[in-house]
């Protein structure tokens, strides 16, 4: 019998079917989905709008390669002028994030002429090689040296580090507004306007890497937007096709003027299926306010959250992130409270080595925010009773 490769720890859960911010397991037991395929189902499980544009564009064609035009590409392009910045005119699809982040750095090698870049501690880009290359993790990148680009890795959110590394050999750097699987470290916005200076200065590239914290995720549509800059290469992925699986490369004008034929190529990137996905995600995304209702949702589930951090300052360090991208530091492995939350009912992730991390749609109600609050104060009590934990920080 062929067997799995498990490259990630099972949950000991085995779901069957999905609705909104909701999933259900064999036995008919309901979860809240805060996980919700890291991110990528920021529209929710089965959302009517995209799933019904998927069958309808299923009886037309679903199998083209780039290379040929479709009414189904030009209305995916007019719909991403309604949220890309204009100066980002030129985009190329792709099917993951991992694919874009390697597109985004060949454009910047090829165009710079340069071989160096610069990727911050605890950034997280990709498992290809290319972008594994730009991600910090030293148990990710084990064994797989020597990588294709000659990387840099500054301390995150240090000025002084990029206005003193970032010179004339940089080819580009890449940088995610908040940090997902680094623990949700949150950009300031002096770090990413010194980012946005030096590149500015020495002819480098700002990449800025969206693929988790786009789309509406952190109450913008693009995470960057709150600092009032504007990246030459842009990444995104995971919410654009409301979980169909979908990503892009944005480049700036002057940037995408100088690609050729043959510089990159998907067969399956920007097929027509994944099209359609996107295109109807956008239309949810400004259509149902999606984004007003991140910010309004998502601070009322932080503030309950930094209750709880006042209540239990001897387990809770901090709470971390923007819209409906939260999470809680804790001060020991919170890996029995992610395994506690689930039998509690809510299905949540990891980030970094202390964080859990919280990704649920943004059909989550006040009712759902309650259940996870009173869950983890219940899972901290049982924790501080049975003097499990090992404090680390």
């Amino acid at each position: 019998m062929v067997r799995l490769i498990q490259f990630y720890s099972p949950r000991g859960l085995k779901l069957s079917r999905a609705e909104n911010q909701y999933v259900w397991d064999i036995n008919g037991k309901r979860y809240l989905d805060c996980h919700a395929q890291y991110g990528s189902l920021f529209l929710g499980h089965k959302n009517m709008k995209i799933i019904n544009a998927i069958k309808e564009q299923l009886d037309k064609i679903y199998g083209v390669y780039p290379a040929f035009d479709t009414d189904v590409k030009e209305k995916a392009l007019e719909s991403l002028s309604k949220i890309l910045p204009k100066r980002l005119e030129y985009v190329y699809f792709l099917n993951g994030g991992g694919e874009a982040v390697e597109l985004s750095l060949k454009i910047t090698r090829k165009l710079t002429g340069r071989k160096r870049f610069i990727s911050f501690i605890n950034a997280f880009h990709g498992r290809t090689m290319g972008a594994l290359s730009v991600t910090w993790n030293p148990r990710y990148r084990e064994g797989y040296d020597p990588f294709p680009w000659d990387v840099k890795f500054l301390p995150y959110n240090k000025v002084e580090e990029v206005e003193r590394e970032v010179d004339d050999n940089t080819a580009g750097v890449i940088v995610e507004v908040i940090q997902g699987e680094g623990g949700l470290n949150e950009a300031s916005i002096e770090f990413l306007k010194a980012i946005r200076e030096s590149c500015d200065k020495t002819g480098a590239q700002m990449i800025v890497d969206e693929v988790q914290t786009g789309f509406g995720r952190t109450g913008y549509i693009w995470a960057y937007q709150y600092a009032g800059i504007e990246p030459d290469i842009l990444v995104a992925g995971k919410s654009l096709g409301g979980g169909f699986p979908v990503s892009l490369t944005a480049v700036k004008t002057e940037l995408g003027e100088k690609l050729a034929e043959g510089d990159h190529g998907s067969t399956f990137g920007g097929n027509p299926l994944a099209l359609t996905a996107l295109t109807a995600s956008i239309n949810v995304l400004l259509e149902d306010n999606v984004v007003e209702k991140t910010v309004q949702k998502g601070s009322i589930f932080k503030k309950r959250l930094e209750e709880i951090k006042y209540e239990y300052k001897d387990v809770v360090r901090e709470v971390k992130g923007r819209g409906l991208m939260i999470g809680v530091e804790t001060r020991f492995d919170p890996t029995e409270i992610l395994k506690r939350l689930q039998d509690n009912g809510v299905i949540s992730l990891k980030a970094g080595r202390l964080v859990v991390r919280f990704l649920p749609p943004y059909l989550i109600t006040s009712e759902d925010i309650e259940l996870v609050v009173e869950a983890f104060r219940r899972i901290l009590n049982q924790i501080r009773e049975e003097q499990k934990y090992k404090p680390l920080a």
